[in-house]
């Protein structure tokens, strides 16, 4: 059902640095959900913000409404929210929500009741849902996303039946049984090798799409090491035409990295690594240095064209007493792809926020069309908006 409309208080204190100023919103500071996202729920052309029991509707973000009852929960243990998603999962011109739940548990799906208003009803799409960064893409190109995850020790993806929008969905393995368990971390898809088909990333390497699924045939597997951090991100860093990778390197530890995909030799696909964030806690890359990043996201944050890296420090992942620095400064940071004349590239971090963090999930967008992404923070430290002004 609707909660009563809310306004609530807003910080407005500009976050400084050459990236652009950052005013913060902070939408709650109650502990939801360790992720979010944006979309247009009202049908009103503007983007709104979703996080845990809530969305907000769009520019201001300043008027919340209820998607289920509202529970916060203890920022010493977790939620039963890690993912959220916007899509019309049923047809009817209104975007509804996919959430995905603690790992291990279900995905489900909130259905938009559009102009008629009251309850979102719920519906189960999928258990158990494995591995700690499933997300919900375009993985076939053909416009209709499917949940990508770990389940059972395979990976594989999971598709809905259009014609039957309130069904489970149905999973299809794309590999044989492996190790992977419950919180196994690390994972992603795009196209790796050129071929116009995406592939599944995993920490372990990638696995190629074959040109046909019929049957549900096993893919490729080409090995590789991407570390056992967070979300694994697919795009050509430096611009010669191949496709490289991202990722963290401890989800709670340190270490930002992009491995660059190098000329085949012998035609199979092979990557150097090259550090962002140092995986040495006690060393710093420009002057940098940070844990626990659980959640990345590509956008473009400074408006020239090209995809920067936004990330930060996840809030109390494991409470205040587990993993490297858990009370040190909640951020979101920026790294700023630059590209030289000489083929080299740099990251330039820019430090956007200083309390809030991420949680599983960040999600960057440009909201207002400026041509610079806008910022989704939700975790134990609450849930804001983090919008870029030139």
């Amino acid at each position: 059902m609707k909660a009563p409309l809310l306004l609530l208080p807003l910080l407005l204190a500009p976050l400084t640095g050459t990236a652009g100023d950052w005013k913060k919103l902070t939408l709650s500071d109650h502990f939801f959900s360790e992720g979010g996202t944006f979309g247009d729920l009202n049908r009103d052309g503007v983007p709104d913000a979703i996080s845990g029991p809530y969305w907000y509707a769009g520019p201001d973000f300043a008027a919340r409404h209820e998607l289920y009852a509202p529970v916060p929960f203890d920022p010493m243990k977790y939620s039963d929210n890690f993912f959220a998603f916007v899509d019309d999962l049923n047809g009817d011109g209104w975007n509804d929500v996919l959430v995905i739940g603690f790992p291990g548990k279900d995905a489900s799906w909130l259905e938009n009741p559009g102009a008629a208003a009251g309850a979102w009803k719920r519906h189960t799409v999928f258990a158990p849902v494995d591995n700690e960064s499933p997300t919900y893409g375009d993985l076939f190109g053909d416009g209709a996303s499917v949940l990508i995850c770990m389940s059972g020790g395979r990976l594989g993806y999971a598709r809905r039946d259009p014609a039957h929008p309130e069904a489970p969905w149905t999973f299809h393995p794309v590999t044989p049984p492996m190790a992977w368990q419950t919180y196994t971390h690390g994972l992603g898809f795009g196209d790796v090798n050129g071929d116009g088909r995406a592939d599944l990333l995993e920490a372990d390497g990638w696995w190629e799409q074959p040109a046909s699924l019929a049957g549900d045939p096993v893919w490729r597997h080409h090995p590789a090491s991407f570390g056992k951090g967070a979300q694994i991100l697919v795009t050509d860093v430096n611009g010669d035409g191949r496709a490289d990778v991202i990722s963290s390197l401890n989800a709670h530890g340190y270490g930002l990295a992009w491995f660059e995909q190098l000329p085949p030799p012998g035609g199979e696909t092979a990557f150097r690594r090259h550090d962002i964030l140092a995986g040495d806690g006690a060393q710093k890359l420009n002057g940098v240095q940070f844990s626990q990043l659980h959640a990345l996201a590509l956008a473009d944050v400074d408006g020239d064209g090209l995809p920067d890296i936004v990330t930060g420090k996840r809030r109390w992942a494991h409470g205040t007493e587990h993993d490297p620095e858990p009370t040190a400064a909640p951020v979101v940071y920026a790294f700023l792809l630059r590209r030289a004349a000489d083929g080299t590239v740099t990251f330039e971090p820019r430090l956007i926020d200083d309390t809030s963090g991420v949680g599983t999930q960040v999600v960057a967008r440009d909201l207002n069309g400026d041509g610079r992404a806008d910022i989704l923070s939700a975790n134990k430290s609450g849930t804001a908006v983090l919008l870029s002004r030139p």
